[in-house]
């Protein structure tokens, strides 16, 4: 009796298709959109309270990837699949090919977005200055305006469009505007490379040639450094990028080299005992790490040693109250045992 009933349906065709395609095909797409829905609701459901107790939030991540998907994406699919069935013109599954591509492209773009701002996000986390944030919600703009310009082009290239001489035409008014725009894309990507590098960062002490100061902005274009003196310096980031920069804030310690002179009437057995009397001067001051001292040359008017320590500090302030105090100490200490400080003098022998 079945065989009989697709027999009949068989001698009925509907835009040159028998009843009996067209039934397989209305039943792949039900039985397609029915798998889909259950996906949606119940295992993709179930899956997003699985990730819910995981530590990790890239799941998370990928459930809301799928949650993205909407229903007129997946109807579309399983009305795709469930023509293929059938028999279709030329034209209308050129059409319905076209359509496919500007869906999944499309489909393709936004989960690309979340994918991009879970890693903005996630890079954002690690980073405390707000320019930095900010330089990657602009990183994550860029990224998906050249996303959007792909699957643009994708789309035209399905459409049948030479997108090669559309992409040479961009690729001649981008140079245009590139050349145009050279130092203002120069300062931003230079920006670019000082948030992401850190040569510096807001706070630093820093040097650059003659002029020094603390960072108080980056900006996409020019940084902001309070000099010394108080007054306001303005820097291009491209200036910067280029420049040979000394950053202090960097400094975990100080090494310290200093030279005084003696007269050269001081005995043999002082000049021995100064630089063990150097050593124990430094490891008394707090912060001070003893590395060398030494006798080191006879001079025009003076017996001069060199001494080498450490600050352990990169406080500028912190360095030169040790410094101070290691110089009083040393005064103080000579004067006791009558070593006498060189200065620049000279001696006239008269000869009779």
């Amino acid at each position: 009796m079945l065989e009989k009933n697709i027999t009949v349906l068989s001698q009925y065709s509907l835009l040159d298709n028998n009843l009996e395609n067209i039934l397989k095909a209305v039943i792949v797409f039900l039985i397609l959109l029915g798998l889909f829905k259950i996906f949606q609701k119940i295992i993709l459901k179930r899956l997003k309270n699985l990730a819910q107790k995981t530590k990790t939030d890239i799941d998370d991540t990928l459930i809301q990837i799928f949650k993205s998907i909407k229903p007129p994406f997946y109807s579309f699919i399983a009305f795709y699949l469930a023509i293929q069935i059938l028999f279709i013109g030329n034209i209308f599954q050129k059409v319905i090919n076209i359509v496919l591509t500007v869906c999944v492209v499309y489909q393709v773009i936004i989960s690309l977005q979340v994918l991009i701002d879970y890693l903005i996000k996630k890079n954002q986390e690690k980073e405390k200055t707000r320019e930095t944030q900010g330089a990657f919600i602009l990183l994550g703009k860029i990224i998906k305006g050249v996303l959007w310009t792909i699957g643009f082009l994708l789309v035209l290239s399905n459409l049948g469009v030479n997108v090669n001489s559309l992409i040479a035409g961009l690729g001649i008014g981008g140079v245009a505007i590139a050349l145009a725009l050279q130092n203002i894309l120069g300062d931003l990507f230079s920006s670019f490379t000082i948030y992401f590098d850190k040569p510096f960062v807001v706070g630093d002490f820093i040097v650059i040639g003659e002029q020094m100061g603390v960072v108080k902005k980056i900006g996409l274009k020019t940084t902001r450094i309070q000099a010394l003196q108080g007054e306001e310096l303005i820097f291009s980031n491209n200036e910067l990028t280029s420049a040979r920069i000394q950053n202090f804030k960097k400094l975990k310690e100080r090494r310290i080299a200093f030279t005084f002179g003696v007269v050269y009437e001081t005995s043999m057995e002082k000049i021995k005992i100064i630089p063990e009397i150097i050593k124990k001067i430094i490891d008394t001051v707090d912060k001070a790490r003893f590395d060398r001292a030494h006798f080191v040359q006879f001079d025009n008017s003076s017996l001069s040693f060199e001494t080498v320590y450490y600050a352990e500090s990169e406080d500028y302030n912190v360095y030169r109250n040790i410094h101070q105090e290691i110089l009083f100490k040393i005064k103080q200490t000579f004067e006791k045992e009558k070593i006498s400080m060189a200065y620049p003098t000279q001696t006239l022998y008269f000869k009779k």
